[in-house]
């Protein structure tokens, strides 16, 4: 690894990675970071990820789809070094008193029962080899508590958590396990909530401004890389100076 135009350039020659939520947004920026450090990216998405290479329709709350996609990229890749969980549903902007029951339940279910089953489904694979790394994609939501995001915010929780308690499980493996708590990013997942809400977001941020994918791709790449040995369990905040725990 070295450092070239403030970005660090790493050699993923010969790792298999496999990303959910790839098709979009902040999945995407990481495919193609990955892409470019010379790793095998399989690209796991409801929807048809836009860049080529290794592509599989993935539906996270479902256990029969994910189990067809790790056999996949088994038989197909021999192994797996790295998974990178990025799929999600923000849901509406809503105060809780006025959330429809069903969308709460759908918003949980992608985000933290989902993570369950990515996790369940894919850390045996990881397990076997000797060293390894998963990465949630978490929220500064799951840590503030953002207002009128109650059910995002309460999943998010549960995804931090759930990596903490996963990561203690596994310490004395090779496989590493942490998660990264974004604030507000510039992703097509903002569309999903109102202007003022966005701009509430941006208001917070002591740098004034949202976060980039490619930013997001930057923490998610050190966190897969080789230095990363003693972090594990960790939630790792990417907010422009507004985290303040």
């Amino acid at each position: 690894m070295h450092v070239n135009n403030g970005f660090p350039q790493y050699d993923f020659s010969g790792r298999v990675v496999a990303v959910t939520g790839a098709a979009r947004g902040i999945g995407e920026a990481i495919c193609a970071r990955f892409q470019q450090a010379g790793a095998q990216v399989w690209m796991l998405d409801v929807h048809y990820p836009a860049r080529d290479g290794f592509q599989l329709p993935l539906d996270i709350t479902q256990p029969e789809s994910l189990t067809a996609a790790r056999e996949t990229i088994l038989q197909t890749s021999g192994r797996l070094d790295t998974l990178i969980h990025c799929a999600g549903f923000a849901g509406p902007t809503l105060p809780l008193i006025d959330y429809d029951p069903a969308i709460w339940r759908q918003i949980i279910d992608v985000n933290l029962n989902g993570t369950f089953e990515v996790c369940r489904t894919f850390v045996p694979a990881l397990l076997a080899q000797p060293q390894s790394w998963l990465v949630n994609l978490a929220s500064l939501a799951g840590k503030e508590g953002t207002p009128n995001a109650s059910a995002y915010s309460a999943a998010k929780a549960g995804v931090i958590a759930l990596t903490k308690s996963l990561a203690k499980e596994h310490a004395q493996s090779g496989l590493r396990i942490n998660c990264v708590a974004p604030a507000a990013i510039e992703t097509p997942l903002l569309a999903q909530m109102t202007p003022e809400h966005v701009a509430t977001m941006i208001a917070k941020s002591p740098q004034g401004r949202l976060g980039t994918v490619e930013e997001v791709a930057e923490m998610v790449m050190w966190l897969s890389s080789g230095a990363c040995t003693f972090n594990s369990g960790a939630a790792f905040d990417l907010s422009g100076g507004r985290a303040t725990y």
